[in-house]
């Protein structure tokens, strides 16, 4: 099946032997067996688990994504980028209205092997999408990407959703609906209530959270399914030491998938990796082992030292040494290290402003002046220069580069750092200095404090120092709580932080993923700040519901400035990325949309044997 050749449009809008012995041998000795290729490399922030159904943090789904497989996939190398099948036969078929979607699901592919299927092989069948997807809708696992399904207007979910949360009884699993319905054992058909001409680039590309699950699974390990991931994908979990420790093996009833990567014409590294690989199959490596290193001294020492095979995002503070102007250092190259440099399709969100908060939330002119005075006062450009040694660039608004909606010549006070405007905010607005103790008041009278949440990390501890550099210039008095970020994700999610930095990234070249900060409806999902203006959501629907051009990019930029003037969040900065791999480590390009990217890299044992004797 393939796709309606006058609907491609959503397509189009992404940027987008032995030799014999003389004499008699000895008895024949069996062939020893190859070592196995092990990928190790360690996250700075540790895992939340592996249900995807409960999953929001980049580390947790960067793991789901090699063990979890969706209906569609990112092309690994080409650029612009491309969305390619992965258990579906062929891309969707569409309707004129762009509210129905239909795939074919390949058949023969499997689960790995797991006790809860007691002993059977089990078959991957659209039911399991269908499963899948009502999970999110499900009280019980109160899903952070629920927000992401309910903007397509997947028909009777939401509806099944409120009658088991007014009923108080368990979700209906087996109620059909038609959202999302198998209309055979391997068609599945989506039917949305409103236009979505990206539903399938920015839903269905995601395996990490909306890649299939067997209900068998989900059933026999219940409340421990975090623990248990059972996928179709190329590894499995192996080992599991939480905020330790993870491995992920290969799986072995993996179905035969070869590599064939687009690489670009102009590209030649890129070209040169596809034709190495082309015909491979997939996954080249055996195992990927991951360590929870959060300090980054330690991180950056274990990859000179050979005890990691890549390093992830070298960090801010070794750039100057590991990269002087951007170019690889000598004492590196010399070593045969090379290295990766993107962007970052995502945003540095500085600071949330929870507004349920009843100190920096509101919509009154009152609150909206306090934040502004706050985001005047926060150094962006020190935070780039400093703090991450210019490895990012300046941010006007929530979008990023590289997906639609971005404007690089939109300018707005969002990277604008003056105290002296933001305490002539202050003054105006009442928030004061009324008993001479150099902190300022409410317009109330009562004290003026700001809770600021941060980790146990040293790029949080020096974004912290800007905070604190910031605050007392104006005369506002701040304090610092540290936690761990798994567990400042879970109070920010509950509405319990008043500010907390974090950043942002997407999932597919669509600015919606940004904006959908700001959506009220999402709130404890992508808003974490809870912002909940009624003129910036009509907004956000309506860019939703528009297929890509002029029109559409009007709006979200309408949208944008709404959240730049209302000041949701202090947006500080679009970040870039440098990966460091050992010359060992062959295949690898960063794709912002591919997290697991190790099925499609290679560890060239014979190097790896030279290189360390």
């Amino acid at each position: 099946m393939s796709v309606v050749p006058a609907r491609r449009a959503w397509l189009g809008a992404v940027l987008l032997g032995a030799s014999a012995a003389a004499v008699a041998p000895l008895a024949a000795q069996p062939a020893a067996a190859p070592a196995p290729k092990v990928l190790r490399y360690a996250f700075q922030i540790a895992e939340t688990g592996f249900d995807p159904a409960q999953l929001s943090d980049l580390y947790s789904r960067t793991l789901t994504e090699g063990i979890f497989e969706g209906l569609l996939a990112f092309d690994f190398l080409a650029r612009p980028f491309k969305v390619r099948p992965l258990v579906a036969e062929a891309l969707p078929e569409v309707s004129d209205d762009y509210r129905r979607f239909t795939f074919r699901i390949k058949p023969g592919i499997h689960f790995a092997d797991d006790p809860a299927f007691k002993g059977r092989k089990r078959e991957l069948t659209a039911q399991d999408f269908v499963y899948a997807i009502k999970r999110h809708y499900d009280p019980r696992w109160n899903s952070p990407n629920l927000y992401r399904l309910e903007n397509a207007k997947l028909l009777g979910l939401s509806e099944l959703r409120k009658k088991a949360m007014d009923a108080k009884q368990p979700f209906p699993y087996d109620t059909e609906v038609e959202g999302v319905k198998a209309l055979d054992r391997y068609t599945l058909q989506f039917n949305l209530g409103e236009p979505s001409p990206r539903f399938p680039l920015e839903q269905l590309t995601d395996s990490s959270v909306f890649g299939a699950v067997a209900r068998e699974v989900v059933e026999f390990y219940g409340d421990k399914i975090m623990e248990h991931p059972v996928g179709t994908g190329p590894f499995r979990l192996g080992e599991w030491r939480r905020s330790s420790r993870i491995v992920l093996e290969r799986n072995p009833g993996y179905r035969e998938v070869l590599y064939d990567a687009e690489a670009p014409a102009d590209d030649p590294k890129s070209q040169a990796i596809a034709a190495r690989f082309k015909g491979r199959r997939l996954p080249m490596v055996d195992r990927v082992e991951v360590a929870i290193i959060e300090e980054t001294q330690p991180r950056w020492l274990s990859f000179l030292n050979g005890q990691s095979d890549f390093l992830e995002r070298l960090p801010n503070e070794f750039a100057d040494v590991a990269i002087p102007n951007n170019e690889l250092a000598p004492n590196l190259a010399k070593r045969g290290i090379h290295m990766d440099r993107a962007p970052l399709v995502d945003a540095t969100l500085a600071s949330l402003f929870n507004q349920d908060n009843p100190v920096v939330g509101g919509y009154t002119p009152e609150k909206v002046a306090l934040r502004r005075a706050i985001s005047l006062a926060y150094n962006s450009a020190e935070e780039i220069r400093l703090v991450r040694k210019n490895q990012a660039v300046p941010a006007q608004a929530a979008i990023a580069p590289l997906t639609f909606g971005y404007n690089p010549a939109f300018k707005s006070e969002m990277s604008d750092y003056d105290p002296a405007r933001a305490k002539a905010l202050l003054d105006l607005y009442g928030y004061v200095d009324r008993d001479g103790d150099g902190w300022r008041e409410q317009p109330d009278g009562s004290p003026l404090l700001l809770e600021y949440a941060t980790q146990p990390d040293q790029l949080s501890r020096q974004l912290v120092e800007l905070w604190d550099k910031g605050m007392k210039q104006i005369g506002i008095r701040m304090v610092f709580k540290t936690a761990k970020w798994p567990e400042n994700l879970k109070a920010s999610r509950a509405g319990k932080l008043m500010m907390w930095g974090v950043a942002w990234s997407a999932g597919a070249p669509d600015g919606d993923t940004f904006l959908a900060l700001g959506y009220g409806p999402n709130k404890g999902g992508a808003n974490h700040s809870r912002f909940d203006l009624p003129a910036f959501n009509a907004l956000y629907i309506k860019q939703n519901k528009m297929p890509d051009g002029p029109e559409r990019q009007k709006v979200m930029e309408e949208a944008s400035r709404l959240m730049v003037a209302y000041v949701p969040y202090k947006i500080s900065a679009h970040r870039i990325a440098t990966d460091l791999m050992h010359p060992w480590v062959v295949g690898y390009r960063r794709n912002p949309f591919v997290r697991g990217f190790w099925k499609y890299v290679d560890v060239d044992t014979e190097v790896q044997r030279k290189s360390r004797s």
